[in-house]
């Protein structure tokens, strides 16, 4: 299986930065938020079957809020 993007492409990086258009950037927020969703969704297979994955993601998701503090 090869790695592919995280939760945004480079381009919807680009477009939350500022380095697109306005309307890209709306449009980016309304995907980036969709996707916010299917993850609150997909964390209740790891629950059940891998919660040691589960364990990770929650380590770099909480570490990079602890950071922003």
């Amino acid at each position: 299986m090869s790695e592919g993007r995280g939760l945004l492409t480079e381009a919807e990086r680009e477009a939350i930065t500022g380095e697109r258009s306005d309307s890209y950037r709306d449009k980016t927020r309304s995907y980036f938020l969709n996707r916010i969703e299917e993850v609150e969704r997909d964390i209740e297979v790891p629950e059940e079957y891998v919660s040691d994955l589960l364990g990770e993601l929650r380590d770099v998701v909480c570490e990079e809020r602890d950071k922003d503090e």
